[in-house]
């Protein structure tokens, strides 16, 4: 693993290390990158602005991305490269660490259906979640302020280090985009890279639509997560918690991209889209010639509510199982253990060709 640990000024040529780092802590207010320098930057374009607005901590873990978590002070930041580091091998040819945290493997998470509602349109912070099924104490979080419709980052499951990967309803409804993807899609290859396990945690009403998304080349940077997702040979858990439609079911290791195991909670939702989006789609017409309009669509949308339960999806092999919320811990700890030792060989090639 390699950490660009952003203590000071950053600038020019050496600005691509903490690009092609793994790990890039900056502290507030200190710390700074950019390929050019503030005087430089007047000089060449006539523009005036001072090294900390160009590319401090600010602009790089809040809008660029390039920057992974701000901290406070230079103590703070060795500390947290200590923590990132505790989760992962020395190299990709070793096994993650494993840590006794003293958190029964076997655990039953009590209150996660009162942290998550079962009305799909109501928001909830997704690591709330994450803190009461992992080990006690053990969540990282990377990048925690930039893409934040999507959550990332290190825990334990029964001492064993894993990757989380959860949609974010607190933002955007946990529907992703561009920033989204890209920042999914690196962890999801860092996890790779050093072996660490995957559990996704969906939620997901799939990706953002409209002419704006798709001058930013939402479909290229989808591509990326769902290439990282489909490329990951390492053991990978997928549990439904609410909803999964369209091609955020895909990126979010649904069931064809391979997951070792994949459960949903009972009032999970698996779908092409939305109820109320597929009426206004295909039963547009229906609804309109109706003498109750409102009440005709009522009726569609609870018809097609129906048909998109778990225990359906269940019943089609799409999913493993249907499961108690109290038992998720289980089930990924579970998971992860029979799909420890899983080896998968593929025909050599050069390389890959990723919509970078």
């Amino acid at each position: 693993p390699q950490v660009a640990a952003m203590l000071g000024p950053c600038a020019a040529g050496t600005a691509y290390i903490p690009g092609l780092a793994d790990f890039v802590p900056m502290v507030k207010n200190t710390s700074s990158m950019a390929l050019g320098g503030a005087r430089l930057v007047k000089a060449a374009t006539g523009e005036e602005v001072s090294d900390h607005d160009m590319g401090g901590s600010q602009v790089h873990c809040y809008e660029s991305g390039v920057g992974d978590n701000e901290v406070e002070s230079d103590e703070e930041c060795i500390a947290t490269v200590r923590r990132f580091l505790s989760y992962l091998p020395s190299s990709n040819a070793g096994t993650p660490p494993f840590a006794e945290t003293g958190d029964p493997a076997d655990r039953a998470v009590e209150g996660l259906d009162k942290i998550v509602p079962v009305n799909p349109r109501a928001a909830y912070d997704v690591r709330k979640v994450i803190k009461a099924v992992f080990d006690r104490d053990s969540w990282f979080e990377v990048k925690p302020t930039w893409a934040r419709n999507i959550v990332v980052g290190f825990a334990r499951a029964g001492g064993h280090s894993v990757g989380v990967v959860a949609n974010q309803p607190m933002q955007k409804g946990g529907a992703l985009d561009s920033d989204a993807a890209d920042k999914a899609a690196r962890f999801i290859r860092m996890c790779d890279a050093f072996n660490v396990p995957l559990v996704y945690l969906m939620d997901v009403p799939g990706f953002l639509v409209g002419s704006q998304v798709e001058k930013e080349g939402i479909i290229r940077h989808g591509a990326k997560m769902l290439y990282a997702t489909s490329e990951a040979t390492v053991p990978k858990v997928t549990v439904i918690m609410r909803k999964a439609y369209g091609a955020g079911y895909y990126v979010m290791c649904g069931k064809g991209y391979q997951p070792d195991t994949i459960v949903a909670w009972p009032f999970a939702e698996i779908s092409v889209m939305g109820p109320e989006g597929a009426v206004n789609i295909i039963f547009n017409k229906q609804v309109e010639a109706s003498d109750n309009p409102e009440a005709t669509r009522a009726e569609m949308v609870a018809k097609i509510r129906e048909s998109i339960n778990p225990y359906l999806a269940a019943g089609w092999a799409m999913i493993d199982d249907v499961i108690d919320p109290a038992e998720t811990r289980r089930v990924i700890v579970r998971g992860l253990e029979q799909a420890r030792d899983k080896k998968i060989d593929r025909p050599w090639r050069k390389h890959g060709n990723i919509p970078v």
